[in-house]
C-alpha cells in the first residue's frame, strides 16, 4: 500500500523530467543528502549543448568521458553551409523514385538533412567501423598528443603522479572513434519519428562504449535489447571460436511501447522445402526429419523449431506442454482419459495449465468422449487442438499450426549465415568487391520487424555495400510495401590493386550504386508475375546526391525571410557554376522538404519550370524570363513560388507587377527569391 504524503509538487523533479525529454544525454546520477542515488542534470554538459563555444569541465560525475567529447557536442550543434548536388547520370529514375543515395561524409550529410527529415525517419540501421585498427576511415581528426591526452584525462595518484601506463595510443584510439560516433548519433537521433528505432551493428571491440554513448544520447530508459547475431563463421584469433556480433536496439521514446516482430513469410526456406516434400510425396516421417535438419542447419531458435511435425495436409504444427513449468505455480487437477486406451493420463505434479472447460473446448471433449479423433502417422492422435501420444503414459500437449501464427516476436538471438559476400559475388559475376558485407536476410528481418508501414523511411548512414538498400527493395517486393531508403556513404577511394578497381570502379559508392541497380533488375525479373498485382510499381530507382559547398557566393537570407517588397535585387549572388537543379536542391533543403518528392519540368516561353510534388513548390531559375512565365506559374497556384533574383528581362516594374499578378491569380502563394 502506497503511503500518501501531503506535500506540494516536486517541481525540480518535473523540470528534470522535461530536460530529459529534450536532452537525455545530460541526465546522470548523484547522491542526495541521505546517500541515495537520484537522477540529476549534468549542468556542464547542458551548458555545452546550449553554447556555441567550447566549455571547460569543472566537476566529476558518473559519466563516460574522453578527450574530444565536448568538441563533438559543439560540432553537432554548429550550423554548416554545405548542401547537396544532384547527380542524374548516376541515378535511376531520378524524377519519380523516392529512394536517395548520398555521397559524402555522413556527419555533414546528417546536418544537411536535419531540417528536412526532422522526426520523419522510422528506422535507422548502421554498420559503423568496428574500430579494429584498419576500418576507421573518416574526414574527422580528433587526435591529440600524448601530453594533451594525459592533461585532459586528469587522473592522478595520491602523490600527484599520472596514472597512465601503456594506454596513450589505445586511449586516443578509442577517443577518436567515440567522438566520431557521438556527434553523428547526436544529430541522427533528431531524425527519428517519436516511435522510431535505431539498430546498430557492432562487435566486442566497442560494444561497451557504444552502449554507454547510446544510453546518453537516446536515454537509458529507451534501450530495447542487445541482439546477438550468430553469423556461424568462427573468428579464431583469441583461442575461442567467436561466431557472433551484436546489434544494439534503441527506441526514440519508450512510451510508444515498440513491438518487434518476425514475419512468418520471412521463413521462405521452410515453406519452400515443405512444398517440395509435398510435391514429391515424401513420407511424413521422412519429411519431418528433413525439416529438422533444415532447422539445425539454419540454427533457428525454439520459437520456430517447435513446428517440426506435419499433418496429412503437410501443414507444420508443434506441441506445447500443458503442465506448469514453474515450481511455485499450480493448476487444476481434473481427470483426462486417453482417446484410444480410455485410461486416465497422468496428471502433472503441479496440475494442468488450462481450466477444464478450456481443455474440453480445445479437445472437443464431451464427458470424456472426443468428437474428432485423427490418427497421425506415428500412431499418436490429435483431438481438435490437443495431441495425445500412442498411450496414456505421456501427458497430452496443446497444438499450434505454423499457418495460424502470423507473427513471432523478434528474437534476441538471430542466426543467419554470413553469406553477404556470396550474394554480392552472384550479383557481380562471381567477383568479390567487399569484405564481410552484411547478408540481406539479416537486414530484411530487422527492417521487417519494425518498419511495417508501407511508406516508412529507412536510413543507413554507414551504408557501405548498400545491403540495406537491397534488403529494402527485396522486402517491398515480398510484402507489397513501399518503404523508402536513404543511403549515405563516404566516397572512399578503392585500392588500385583490388579487383573492383581493375573492373573500373574508383570509389565505394560506385560499387554500391551498381549493386542497387543490378539487385533492382534481378528482383524485378524474379518477381515479375507477383509484381503485376501491385497497385504502385516497385521502386527500384534512387536519386544520387553529392555533398557540395553552398551555391551562394556569400551568406544569404533564408527564402522565408525574404519579403515581396525586396523581392528582386540587381546582383546575382549565386555561383556561376551552379546549375538550375543545384539551385532547386538547395531550395528544397532550405524549405525543410524531403528529397523524395516527384519532380516535373515544363518549358514556358523558353524558360524551364520545376514542379516539385505537383504544386508544393514551383521554381524558375532561367535568365531573361518575362511576365508570361510569372503569370503561368501564378495560374498553377502553388504553395510556394521561387525565382532567381537576376532572371528578369525588365526590372523596372518587377516588384509591383509580380506582386499584383500573384495577388490576383494566386493570393495564397508565398513568393520567394534566391
Amino acid at each position: 500500500m502506497e503511503k500518501i504524503i501531503p506535500q506540494t509538487k516536486d517541481i525540480t523533479t518535473q523540470n528534470i523530467e522535461q530536460i530529459a525529454k529534450l536532452f537525455p544525454q545530460v541526465i546522470t546520477e548523484t547522491e542526495d543528502v541521505n546517500g541515495n542515488t537520484v537522477k540529476s542534470v549534468n549542468f556542464e554538459l547542458l551548458k555545452q549543448h546550449l553554447s556555441k563555444e567550447l566549455l571547460e569541465v569543472t566537476s566529476e560525475r558518473y559519466q563516460l568521458d574522453w578527450p574530444g567529447k565536448r568538441a563533438s557536442i559543439l560540432k553537432a550543434n554548429t550550423p554548416i553551409t554545405s548542401t547537396l548536388k544532384p547527380d542524374r547520370e548516376s541515378s535511376v529514375n531520378f524524377d519519380i523514385t523516392e529512394n536517395v543515395y548520398i555521397e559524402g561524409d555522413n556527419f555533414e550529410v546528417l546536418k544537411i538533412l536535419q531540417e528536412s527529415y526532422l522526426g520523419k525517419v522510422k528506422m535507422i540501421y548502421i554498420d559503423p567501423p568496428y574500430n579494429t585498427g584498419k576500418d576507421f576511415v573518416y574526414k574527422d581528426n580528433f587526435k591529440v598528443s600524448k601530453s594533451e591526452y594525459e592533461e585532459e584525462l586528469g587522473i592522478e595518484d595520491e602523490e600527484g603522479g599520472k596514472l597512465f601506463k601503456n594506454t596513450d595510443t589505445n586511449g586516443r584510439f578509442h577517443s577518436d572513434w567515440l567522438s566520431m560516433m557521438y556527434e553523428r548519433l547526436l544529430v541522427a537521433s533528431d531524425l527519428l519519428t517519436d516511435d522510431g528505432v535505431i539498430f546498430m551493428s557492432i562487435d566486442d571491440n566497442e560494444v561497451h562504449n557504444l552502449r554507454k554513448i547510446a544510453d546518453e544520447i537516446f536515454g537509458e530508459e529507451n534501450y530495447v535489447e542487445c541482439i546477438c547475431w550468430n553469423k556461424r563463421i568462427p573468428k579464431n584469433d583469441k583461442g575461442v571460436g567467436n561466431i557472433h556480433e551484436y546489434i544494439l536496439v534503441y527506441t526514440k521514446n519508450s512510451d510508444s511501447k515498440p513491438v518487434f516482430t518476425m514475419r512468418k513469410d520471412g521463413l521462405d526456406d521452410i515453406y519452400e522445402l515443405v512444398e517440395k516434400l509435398k510435391k514429391n510425396k515424401t513420407s511424413l516421417a521422412e519429411s519431418e526429419q528433413i525439416i529438422k535438419k533444415l532447422y539445425k542447419k539454419n540454427a533457428y531458435d525454439r520459437g520456430i523449431t517447435l513446428y517440426n511435425s506435419l499433418n496429412e495436409e503437410y501443414k507444420l504444427w508443434g506441441k506445447i506442454n500443458m503442465s506448469w513449468p514453474n515450481s511455485d505455480t499450480f493448476g487444476p487437477t481434473y481427470e483426462v482419459l486417453h482417446p484410444l486406451t480410455k485410461k486416465a493420463v497422468k496428471i502433472p505434479d503441479r496440475g494442468w495449465r488450462w481450466k477444464e472447460e478450456t481443455f474440453n473446448k480445445a479437445s472437443q471433449r464431451v464427458a470424456n468422449d472426443y468428437k474428432d479423433i485423427k490418427k497421425l502417422h506415428d500412431g499418436s492422435v490429435m483431438c481438435g487442438k490437443i495431441w495425445f501420444a500412442v498411450d496414456e503414459n505421456t501427458q497430452p500437449s496443446s497444438v499450434t499450426f505454423l499457418d495460424d501464427v502470423n507473427l513471432f516476436l523478434l528474437r534476441s538471438v538471430l542466426s543467419f549465415k554470413s553469406d553477404g559476400g556470396i550474394e554480392l559475388e552472384n550479383i557481380f559475376d562471381n567477383k568479390s568487391y567487399f569484405s564481410y558485407p552484411k547478408p540481406t536476410n539479416l537486414l530484411r528481418v530487422l527492417i521487417g520487424s519494425y518498419a511495417t508501414k508501407k511508406s516508412d523511411i529507412i536510413l543507413d548512414f554507414f551504408s557501405g555495400s548498400a545491403t540495406t538498400a537491397h534488403a529494402t527493395i527485396q522486402l517491398n517486393a515480398e510484402d507489397d510495401g513501399n518503404r523508402k531508403f536513404i543511403m549515405v556513404q563516404l566516397p572512399e577511394e578503392i585500392d588500385e590493386k583490388s579487383e573492383a578497381y581493375k573492373a573500373g570502379y574508383k570509389t565505394i559508392p560506385e560499387i554500391s550504386q551498381e549493386r542497387i541497380r543490378r539487385a533492382g533488375l534481378k528482383i524485378l525479373e524474379e518477381n515479375a508475375e507477383k509484381l503485376k498485382e501491385r497497385a504502385i510499381p516497385l521502386d527500384v530507382g534512387f536519386r544520387v546526391y553529392k555533398t557540395a559547398p553552398s551555391i551562394l557566393k556569400e551568406v544569404a537570407k533564408h527564402p522565408n525571410e525574404v519579403t515581396q517588397t525586396n523581392l528582386f535585387k540587381d546582383e546575382d549572388n549565386i555561383k556561376e557554376d551552379a546549375t538550375d537543379e543545384d539551385i532547386l536542391t538547395s531550395i528544397i533543403l532550405d524549405f525543410g522538404e524531403k528529397l523524395d518528392h516527384p519532380i516535373e519540368t515544363k518549358t514556358i516561353a523558353g524558360a524551364i519550370i520545376f514542379l516539385v510534388d505537383t504544386d508544393a513548390l514551383v521554381a524558375c531559375f532561367s535568365k531573361n524570363i518575362d511576365m508570361q512565365v510569372v503569370e503561368e506559374i501564378a495560374k498553377m497556384q502553388p504553395l510556394r513560388a521561387v525565382f532567381r533574383d537576376a532572371c528578369f528581362k525588365d526590372d523596372k516594374d518587377l516588384i509591383n507587377t509580380v506582386e499584383s499578378r500573384f495577388k490576383q491569380l494566386a493570393p495564397n502563394t508565398k513568393v520567394h527569391v534566391i
